[in-house]
């Protein structure tokens, strides 16, 4: 169904003459693997889309993650207003593919645009996130000991543009911090029998504008390490991102995902399509 999306998303968008909004190129991000603006693994304060003061805008989008034992596929969409409110929803369905079976959780997420921009002030853009999971397939996360099929996550990010900082181009910097119960972002449930607390966790991103619509990148995730039977590990990316016009944008990468239910060394790609509207 992703590969379908990715498609379909490709031919309305290079098929539509629309105006998308009146932001300038890139401001909108791409769309997260949880559905949220951002880079591929972390939220950014940014509001999706192009929709300025009293716009609306929407995106649709398809990712993919592969690693040596997993494949995670996300597809999803978001309507955006006034660049103050994003709300967005998300599916994922994460491949088992060493072992067979598969993993599913959707997701429900909501933004709110507080204070400061991403370009124009010296205060950062500040963002304050929900993102409500719900997991389909629980008896396997159960049965390694989480203890909920659903759960909050709630952030608050800061995202700026930093004009002339490397080599002549513009920075963008992002901090995220996240309160959290999820295992493995919720694909392995939320929380334990033993431990049913919310945890405060960083997460960080740094890119480079290389011109108007190019830019590289990195991301850091911190993540909780709550279930008794495997490691869990922070993620890491490099990607760069090409933001065609204001209604296609791809995303490709290198991802580490560290450790992953107890199979080790997790590494592999990152792709994303999405369009705008």
């Amino acid at each position: 169904m992703t590969s379908k999306l990715f498609w379909v998303t490709c031919l309305l968008v290079l098929s539509t003459n629309s105006v998308a909004g009146s932001k300038i190129i890139a401001t909108g991000g791409a769309s997260s693997i949880e559905g949220s603006a951002g880079g591929g693994i972390v939220p950014w304060a940014v509001i999706n889309s192009y929709a300025s003061s009293g716009e609306w805008g929407a995106t649709a989008f398809a990712s993919q993650v592969g690693v040596d034992d997993f494949t995670l596929n996300v597809f999803g969409a978001s309507a955006s207003y006034d660049n103050r409110w994003e709300f967005s929803i998300a599916r994922q369905t994460f491949k088992l593919d060493s072992i067979g079976g598969e993993l599913r959780q959707d997701i429900l997420g909501i933004k709110y645009h507080i204070a400061g921009e991403l370009l124009y002030t010296a205060l950062p853009q500040i963002s304050l996130g929900l993102q409500y999971k719900k997991h389909r397939d629980f008896a396997l996360p159960q049965a390694v000991g989480a203890r909920d099929s659903s759960g909050l996550d709630i952030y608050l990010s800061a995202s700026k543009v930093f004009f002339n900082q490397v080599a002549g181009r513009n920075l963008l910097l992002n901090g995220t911090i996240r309160a959290t119960k999820a295992n493995q972002t919720g694909l392995l449930g939320f929380g334990t029998i033993e431990d049913n607390n919310y945890q405060f966790m960083f997460e960080g991103s740094a890119a480079v504008l290389l011109n108007y619509n190019l830019a590289v990148g990195i991301e850091f995730r911190q993540k909780p390490d709550q279930l008794a039977f495997a490691t869990e590990q922070h993620w890491r990316d490099l990607f760069i991102a090409w933001f065609v016009n204001k209604h296609l944008s791809v995303v490709a990468g290198y991802a580490d995902l560290g450790s992953i239910a107890g199979l080790a060394e997790q590494q592999g790609y990152y792709l994303s399509v999405e369009g705008a509207w």
